[in-house]
């Protein structure tokens, strides 16, 4: 049984006469102790989704789902404190800029004793060696000190290591990482997905990963999800998607990588821009942008169908060398 099961999930912004839908019918699911990779570009609804998990979308957002299930419990139907009880100690979520998801008035330790104190209650004198033992996990130094400091003395690095610290102090069976290392530097990047990885192993977690960078959920996830425009475009292993992929969206994507390139003078890249509320196409979203484009794609939307061990939402899903099927 999956941990976390969605299906159908719509976020809708604006009037309810022609709302935009920044989430739209997706469908995914994620097992205990699995990692799974959602990539696209910004504006493909990735982050929006998971605050829809995590019932943080406020008014004038709308989410709708058909299921949104989390270890048996449908989080449409549960109450505003039953919510608050599990968000922080079984579903935790770690944001893209730690700087502005802490406090800034209140130090470190108080911030890590109060998620504690919320959800697990116990001791000061119990909260306090919890959170020095959580600074160690992270890889942060002299913890006891650490405790005592604000966010602001401290570099993106660390304030993200507390983060990660405050996500994990509850032993959360689901852990959503939203692009974590997007305000860091490279060799920083490489050690906080290194600590995410080993702690996800450490407790058996459920890791969602948010990210941009296909390289890194190549490294990190067994299976990856691919958003475009609101809608889940391709889901699949990550081997698989990396050795063959079947949306053109995702060809596009993996052929802007470096990597893809050694060979040639310059990148590839995708021409355009993620579709708004106000230019969105008939038929296929990507439409505009896909290099195989045809009229049927103009006016049918693809649905998502099973394509070998896949599902991707292609009206001619790419077989293995690239190439559109008839």
């Amino acid at each position: 049984m999956a941990l976390l099961n969605i299906d159908q999930l719509s976020v809708h912004f604006g009037d309810q006469g022609a709302p935009f839908r920044a989430v739209d019918r997706i469908s995914y699911s994620v097992e205990q102790g699995k990692v799974v990779g959602i990539v696209g570009e910004s504006g493909s609804g990735k982050s929006v989704s998971s605050l829809a998990i995590m019932g943080l979308i406020d008014y004038p957002g709308k989410v709708m789902a058909e299921k949104l299930e989390f270890d048996g419990c449908d989080l449409t139907k549960i109450s505003e404190k039953e919510r608050r009880q599990l968000v922080g100690a079984e579903i935790s979520m770690i944001f893209q800029d730690p700087m502005t998801s802490l406090n800034p008035c209140y130090t470190v330790g108080y911030q890590i004793m109060e998620a504690l104190k919320v959800h697990q209650g116990g001791n000061r004198k119990t909260r306090y060696q919890r959170a020095i033992d959580l600074l160690t996990q992270v890889g942060i130094p002299d913890p006891a000190s650490r405790l005592d400091v604000y966010p602001h003395q401290l570099s993106g690095g660390m304030s993200q290591r507390v983060m990660i610290a405050m996500a994990i102090a509850c032993r959360p069976k689901l852990l959503i990482a939203d692009e974590p290392t997007t305000a860091l530097d490279v060799t920083i990047q490489a050690q906080i997905i290194e600590l995410l990885l080993e702690l996800q192993q450490q407790e058996n977690m459920a890791l969602v990963l948010i990210t941009h960078d296909l390289a890194l959920v190549a490294e990190a996830a067994q299976h990856i999800i691919v958003m475009y425009a609101g809608q889940i475009v391709e889901i699949g292993k990550s081997n698989e998607i990396f050795r063959a992929p079947r949306h053109p969206y995702t060809q596009a994507l993996l052929r802007a990588l470096p990597e893809f390139a050694v060979d040639k003078s310059r990148l590839a890249s995708l021409p355009g821009v993620v579709p708004g509320k106000y230019d969105r196409p008939t038929g296929c979203l990507l439409n505009p942008r896909c290099p195989y484009v045809n009229e049927h794609c103009r006016q049918v939307e693809p649905k998502l169908k099973v394509v070998g061990e896949r599902q991707v939402k292609c009206h001619m899903p790419l077989d293995d060398e690239g190439r559109p099927t008839v």
